[in-house]
């Protein structure tokens, strides 16, 4: 708006100075025109006055003429009369020349100066007629402009009128806005002061049974605050036994990976570049071989010391680095193995060596040969760093001093940078090898089982490339919650002293937790205190604790193995006992032959003995092989043969029915036992899930509760001033819309006598 007035003004001005310059233009245009009317009316007065002077002349002249022709017979007449008279008409005649001469010459002078007036009269008449069509077109122009600042200013006009209004209507928005400001900051007040009387009550109150109850502080040294248990965080432990698990699973498939490229790569060895099968192979090949072959006890015990690892993170314990033991031996274990990596990699340098000398070696495999070399160096270097951060962070389990917390953070960071940098080497060795797979594919003494063991070799390479690139985005995703969770520890203190003091706390916590079980009375009438926790959790996340589920998929997974087991014991059992009973039908058969009836009775026994024993254990079924003969208190019993082959048929049956039904329902439970750990799977990551967004909700009402008490303390704050800005922003807006209506006002007088003047100037230029 300040800057539309700017401008209006100056425009204004700039008008004014146009309009007193057209009105001096115009008032010496018409002293000119007075000026030259005056000399034109002089003009026409001596015109008028000369022509009446020449009408007197010619008339004269005339009359003379007439006289002249009259006189002219008298004269003949009076010739003779006329001889004395003669003189004196010579004389008049003479007189009336000299008169005609002279009243000739003015009237030829008159005619001239009556011409050059005429052509005076019509010059000005011109310069002032054009004068005219340019002042007509000034006219016309400025009466255009003029035009356009009316349109102009009645357009600002209307914009400040509207803006006058959208003003009016804001300043009673913010008139509202202020009430109810003011009632905020009422309801505000009023709910600040029963906070402050509620939270001195309660001080009070703290006060009063501090003093009454506790007899010590023991949060005032350190050494005893270590041995306090802390607050039991159980979303923190359920975190990290997740974490601890994905863990688990990426060196699982790490190991897995290292296993097969050091296995694939001793099979390469026998066989390149010189064949085990046709000729021997180098005393160095063969030593390198042999270390290599012992690759599984090296790195299998990586997979063990992390699950050790794994199953020490439970909801019950506190997960801080001075309480995880088992870091250790994990530790020790990747000490081991970078000493195997260290005890192969001169053996691993000399077969590459010994590769880039042999016949088949090209310059290109050559140069692959020494990249590769080089790989294998930094995989080595990378591996010790990553064991000596390992080391570290494994150091407050056991040496309190070894490593302060104040660098806890900088060794996790180091630990990131050492596995993204292990991914980097894998790359790198993951790139050349197969340039290098593929030159040797192209020589033309490649055997198949080069290319087959090359291409195991590759693949083991891309799944260690993977499996690092895996952790070491795993790793770095996580190190924040780890820097993070360092702090976990005794209320009050800089977290737990030393590893002793740690397992002090431990130990109390298991006595706390046992002694508030045996605290723990059940009621008969009333439902137990942990079947109504049970309920409730059942009830608000529909799903159970991570821990429970994870034991019994577990145990699930226990039973399916046991049972396939028992399957296969006893599907073997019944197929010896299927043979051990076709062999004794087919000694009966021999033997009904060629004994009598009272031997048959005794080998009916023993087949029954022999089939009866075939359902029980293997010690039992070895007891039964021996032949058995049994007697009857009663006598022998005489059977035919024929009955005594049906009876078999018919345990044969029974047996087959029996294991059938057995195997059946041993695969119903099997199916049952799948569906319940996948069941119990999806439960356990919906419940992650879930616990994921409930973190992330009150995080974020953590954040709107903080945000919500300071825009309180702000609005009380800054409520006079508000009132003051608002009162001054009012005043300021009506004194600038008077100062506004005031020049509008003006500028419409101002058009008003610039239409006016416009308007006279173009009458007077008409009538002109």
């Amino acid at each position: 708006m300040k800057s539309c007035g700017c401008q209006l003004r100056a425009q204004n001005q700039v008008l004014k100075k146009g309009v007193v310059d057209e009105q001096a233009n115009s008032a010496a245009l018409k002293e000119q025109l007075k000026m030259k009317d005056q000399s034109l009316r002089k003009l026409q007065q001596e015109m008028d006055s000369l022509t009446f002077r020449n009408l007197q002349l010619a008339k004269r002249v005339e009359l003379l003429q007439d006289e002249l022709a009259l006189s002219e017979p008298r004269g003949k007449k009076n010739k003779k009369s006329g001889d004395s008279s003669s003189q004196l008409s010579q004389e008049q005649k003479s007189v009336f020349d000299e008169d005609l001469q002279k009243k000739i010459e003015e009237n030829e002078r008159l005619h001239i100066q009556f011409f050059e007036a005429d052509e005076q009269h019509k010059h000005v008449e011109a310069e002032l007629r054009s004068r005219l069509a340019t002042l007509e077109t000034d006219a016309a122009q400025h009466q255009a402009v003029v035009d356009g600042l009316t349109r102009k200013y009645m357009e600002t006009i209307e914009k400040l009128q509207n803006d006058k209004a959208k003003l009016e209507v804001k300043s009673q928005a913010l008139e509202k806005e202020a009430k109810e400001c003011r009632l905020r900051t009422e309801e505000c007040q009023l709910q600040l002061k029963n906070l402050h009387e509620d939270l001195s009550g309660r001080l009070e109150e703290s006060l009063s049974i501090i003093n009454e109850k506790v007899p010590f502080n023991d949060t005032k040294y350190s050494q005893y605050n270590a041995l306090n248990v802390p607050l039991h965080n159980r979303r923190h432990q359920l975190k990290m036994r997740d974490i601890a698990g994905q863990a688990l699973a990426f060196v699982q498939d790490l190991v897995m990976a290292l296993l097969n490229f050091h296995t694939y790569t001793e099979q390469r060895i026998q066989i390149f570049p010189v064949d085990s099968a046709i000729d021997t192979i180098s005393p160095l090949n063969q030593k390198f071989s042999q270390y290599l072959h012992e690759n599984a006890s090296y790195v299998r015990p990586l997979e063990e010391g992390m699950l050790h690892l794994f199953e020490s993170i439970t909801e019950d314990t506190v997960t801080v680095l001075e309480t995880t033991v088992k870091l250790k031996t994990f530790s020790e274990h990747l000490t081991s193995y970078i000493c195997f990596l260290r005890k192969i990699l001169p053996y691993q340098l000399k077969s590459l060596e010994e590769e880039c000398e042999s016949s088949l070696c090209t310059s290109a495999l050559r140069a692959r040969n020494l990249e590769l070399s080089q790989d294998m160096k930094k995989m080595t270097a990378v591996f010790e760093k990553l064991q000596t951060y390992v080391s570290l962070l494994a150091l407050p389990s056991t040496e309190p001093d070894g490593l302060l917390r104040t660098n806890y953070s900088t060794v996790l960071t180091n630990v990131g940078a050492a596995l993204h940098g292990f991914h980097d080497v894998m790359k790198d060795i993951s790139k050349h090898y197969s340039q290098k797979a593929t030159i040797e594919h192209e020589l033309p003494t490649a055997t198949q089982k080069l290319i087959t063991t090359n291409d195991c070799i590759l693949s083991s390479v891309v799944a260690l490339t993977s499996g690092a690139g895996k952790i070491a985005s795993f790793f770095s995703n996580n190190v924040d919650y780890f820097v993070a969770s360092l702090s976990y520890g005794p209320k009050a203190a800089s977290g737990f002293i030393s590893p002793l003091s740690a397992e002090c706390m431990l130990q109390f916590k298991k006595k706390a937790a046992a002694y508030m079980k045996t605290l723990r009375k059940p009621l008969s009438e009333s439902v137990p205190y942990e079947e109504a926790l049970a309920n409730r959790r059942i009830l608000l996340s529909s799903t159970e604790s991570r821990e429970g589920l994870a034991q019994q998929v577990q145990q699930s997974l226990e039973k399916i193995s046991k049972l396939e087991q028992e399957k296969e014991h006893w599907m073997l059992e019944a197929q010896l006992a299927k043979i051990k009973l076709e062999k004794e039908n087919q000694r009966i058969t021999d033997k009904l032959k060629s004994t009598s009836s009272g031997q048959v009775v005794g080998l009916a026994q023993e087949n029954a003995s022999v089939v009866n024993a075939a359902g029980q254990e293997e010690a039992s079924a070895k007891a039964v092989q021996e032949p058995v003969h049994g007697t009857n208190l009663i006598g022998i019993l005489t059977r035919t043969s024929d009955n005594e082959v049906l009876d078999v048929e018919s345990r044969e049956d029974l047996i087959k029915n029996h294991y059938m039904a057995r195997i059946v329902e041993l695969t119903s439970q099997l199916q049952l036992a799948d569906s319940k750990s996948v069941h119990f799977y999806a439960e356990c990551r919906a419940l992650s899930k879930r616990l994921a967004l409930a973190e992330k909700s009150k995080e974020t009402l953590a954040e709107e509760m903080k945000v919500a008490s300071q825009n309180i303390s702000r609005l009380q704050d800054e409520l006079t001033t508000t009132k003051r800005s608002y009162e001054d922003q009012l005043s300021m807006m009506s004194d600038h819309l008077c100062s506004m209506n005031e020049t509008l006002s003006k500028q419409r007088e101002e058009i008003d006598t610039l239409k006016m003047s416009s308007k006279g100037n173009s009458k007077k230029n008409k009538s002109r």
